[in-house]
């Protein structure tokens, strides 16, 4: 069970069964727990293959055993996603542990990725459970409607979910080549019907630099 204990601290409590985590996060514990580390990119073979294709090279660790287990990662604020049945894209830089359960692999993210700087490739999860990811401040969570459409900044972007459809929109022209772009040369467009979570920041990224 996913809880939070003030906004950066994540506790788990368990009775036995396990959770995977970014390696290197659990701050605290009680109980008795055994860590094995692990990979990102997906679980056994084709994950060895997809990290090896993608570049997604995110350790994580399993965690088992029985008691309270407490994650964080550099005062990170972070935020509880649950799943049922559904698909969680995020950056592999922003989570932080998902249930034991939960299947984590990879998607194609194309000219999106790349504007981002974060490849051209993000993380899934999937399956019925909780995850939880991280954000530079508190994340908000924003609704996409099939009426209402949702346009981000690549380096606010945190994670989606949902039927979405998501699209790079560029702004870059002549006069952006001659410095006189709007600076926001690219943003993310999300249609159909799903959540957002933005953070309050802009990571460094290089659409940023446009």
């Amino acid at each position: 069970m996913f809880r939070l204990q003030g906004s950066k601290v994540l506790a788990v409590e368990m009775t036995g069964d396990a959770v995977k985590a970014k390696n290197g996060s659990m701050v605290a514990y009680d109980g008795d727990m055994a860590f094995k580390k692990l990979s990102g990119g997906g679980d056994g073979i084709r994950g060895m293959v997809t990290r090896r294709l993608t570049g997604e090279q995110m350790t994580v660790m399993e965690v088992k055993g029985r008691g309270v287990c407490w994650f964080a990662d550099r005062a990170a604020e972070i935020n509880l996603v649950g799943l049922r049945g559904d698909t969680l894209y995020v950056e592999s830089s922003n989570l932080l542990a998902t249930d034991g359960g939960l299947r984590t692999g990879t998607s194609f993210t194309g000219l999106r990725g790349a504007s981002q700087g974060n490849g051209l490739f993000t993380t899934t999860v999937e399956g019925h459970g909780q995850a939880a990811i991280m954000s530079d401040g508190p994340a908000v969570l924003l609704r996409v409607a099939p009426q209402y459409p949702l346009t981000v900044d690549p380096g606010a972007y945190v994670a989606h979910q949902g039927n979405l459809r998501q699209s790079l929109q560029s702004g870059v022209s002549f006069r952006t080549l001659l410095g006189e772009g709007g600076g926001e040369a690219f943003q993310m467009r999300f249609e159909g019907d799903g959540l957002v979570y933005v953070q309050p920041s802009e990571r460094n990224t290089i659409a940023g630099d446009v």
